[in-house]
């Protein structure tokens, strides 16, 4: 299994098609063809669907993209990599982050570190916790910046000396948005729109005092921004982080929990991982900052 042929494989899987593919990488179909039929036989399954208008993928063909292009892009990584290690302090520093305020330190540190070496290029992905430390485990991100609890045993981290306030993100002419905060009986039989990771936090079952299969959750989000939607839309009440919705001259409001919840952060990163120069003058700028 070669690095073309998964560049290839994963051409095809974009386009939905040979020729469109073909004419990409600029190889003729049959050559293209073959190289799919090659990579197929060597598994032993089938990757593709191959339909008159459009290829689609099979099961096996979508959980062999997600490992494809994490190979590649490691390998690319890697090659950059390997040619900066003497031209200096340069490269790409690749963050894994959770929904938080928090991120503008982050881009605080960002913008600094440029300042001084314009040769380093940040790269922010947002996710929730298990996409992220998935992903840094498997070296495609240099850190993450994480909410909550962590397993030290895996990580080193820098704990950053700031922290998040839970609440309640509705619309103004919600019933709730009369109180100043939010206790968990107010809760208990309202439609609540959790974050996915919310659902196996303890923290948050023993704050509202019953199991998730007790509440009345009627639906789940990965990203604020879509959660704040539905909770226009009149679906429900979010449970999620102060600041991340910009609720001034909106139909939204935002108010605490009581009794008070908050969350710390911390930047993680891999422990006996080499680190690159670039990674390097990140940890040092965020130390010097923070």
């Amino acid at each position: 299994m070669e690095l073309r042929v998964l560049e290839y494989f994963l051409a095809v899987a974009r386009e939905q098609s040979i020729s469109a593919a073909a004419d990409f990488l600029h190889l003729t179909q049959p050559t293209l063809s073959r190289q799919l039929k090659d990579l197929e036989d060597e598994f032993g399954k089938q990757l593709f669907i191959r339909g008159n208008r459009k290829i689609t993928l099979t099961e096996d063909g979508v959980y062999f993209r997600k490992k494809a292009e994490e190979i590649v892009t490691l390998a690319y990584r890697t090659e950059a990599e390997m040619k900066n290690t003497d031209q200096g302090i340069v490269g790409d520093i690749y963050i894994g982050a959770g929904e938080t305020d928090a991120v503008h330190n982050i881009a605080r540190v960002a913008h600094e570190l440029q300042k001084q070496y314009n040769g380093i290029h940040i790269h922010i992905i947002s996710g929730d916790t298990a996409d992220l430390t998935d992903r840094l485990d498997k070296g495609l991100f240099d850190f993450c910046l994480l909410l909550g609890e962590l397993d030290q045993s895996k990580y080193e981290y820098l704990s950053l000396p700031y922290t998040d306030t839970w609440g309640i993100l509705m619309r103004k002419d919600s019933p709730l948005a009369e109180l100043e905060e939010i206790k968990a009986r107010d809760l208990w039989d309202k439609p609540l729109i959790f974050s996915r990771q919310m659902l196996n936090a303890p923290q948050f079952m023993r704050w509202f005092e019953k199991s998730a299969s007790e509440l009345n959750i009627i639906a789940t989000y990965n990203l604020a921004f879509n959660a704040s939607i539905m909770a226009r839309e009149h679906m429900g009440y979010v449970l999620t982080l102060d600041k991340l919705i910009n609720t001034e001259g909106t139909d939204l409001c935002f108010r605490p929990l009581s009794p008070k919840q908050t969350v710390g952060m911390e930047l993680v990163w891999k422990k006996y991982q080499p680190q690159s120069k670039a990674t390097e003058k990140f940890i040092e700028t965020l130390s010097a900052l923070i």
